[in-house]
């Protein structure tokens, strides 16, 4: 408890996400106060980074390999709160994930392969015809999300998924201070920040090369992992 007291005092107020023009903490300082974990949870880290961070996906790994890795972290980990941090990103991306092919043009769900992860997998291919696959109780978002792909509006639908996943990370976030599920938010919300200062900036041109990488990003990961946040 000491050192994680001792990390998350030496990290500095990450602020709010879209306000901000660059991270307070640089990558490599960031890493160096991460010697502090314990191997234990050093290991869990990069385990939770596998599944939700974009930086952290292996362009050779499948839908199916995924999914796999993520029911066998589910098997694993008992921590709540933890595990409430990953199924919501895995939701989510499984949302996006579903949006975007149905955006394409596939009228219905995958019949074969894996596609998602998660409870509301089923739900969502029952409801495929669904603008927000009937959801949008649940998750207010999608209506509109589905919205803003439909109309090709991509900057728009990516900050909309940053705006999601920040408001889940503070509402997960509460009552953790100074404990390694802390030390995990913030990695989270920093890696939010990190990006969305890359992309952000004045002007149409910085506006075009967010879209750009947006839509590279797209063409170049399996379904899954085609997003962003």
């Amino acid at each position: 408890m000491t050192q994680y007291i001792t990390l998350i005092a030496s990290l500095p107020p990450l602020g709010q996400l879209f306000e901000a023009k660059q991270t307070p903490i640089s990558q490599l300082k960031l890493e160096s106060r991460l010697k502090m974990l314990s191997p234990k949870d050093s290991i869990l880290l990069n385990q939770i980074a596998s599944l939700i961070a974009w930086s952290q996906q292996p362009m050779e790994r499948s839908d199916a390999q995924f999914i796999a890795e993520a029911k066998q972290f589910f098997k694993e980990v008992k921590n709540p709160t933890l595990r409430k941090i990953v199924e919501y990103r895995l939701t989510l991306r499984t949302i996006v994930a579903a949006l975007r092919r149905r955006h394409r043009g596939e009228r219905n769900p995958p019949a074969v392969q894996p596609w998602g992860v998660g409870r509301w997998v089923n739900y969502i291919e029952r409801h495929w015809a669904e603008p927000g696959f009937h959801l949008e109780v649940i998750f207010p978002w999608v209506l509109e999300a589905n919205h803003l792909l439909n109309a090709n509006e991509s900057v728009a639908f990516e900050r909309l998924q940053f705006e999601v996943n920040w408001k889940m990370i503070e509402r997960l976030g509460a009552g953790h201070y100074f404990d390694f599920e802390a030390v995990v938010i913030y990695l989270m919300r920093w890696s939010m920040v990190d990006r969305w200062t890359r992309y952000d900036g004045s002007g149409e041109l910085a506006v075009e090369r967010f879209r750009k990488l947006v839509d590279e990003g797209m063409g170049q990961f399996t379904d899954l992992f085609a997003q962003n946040s």
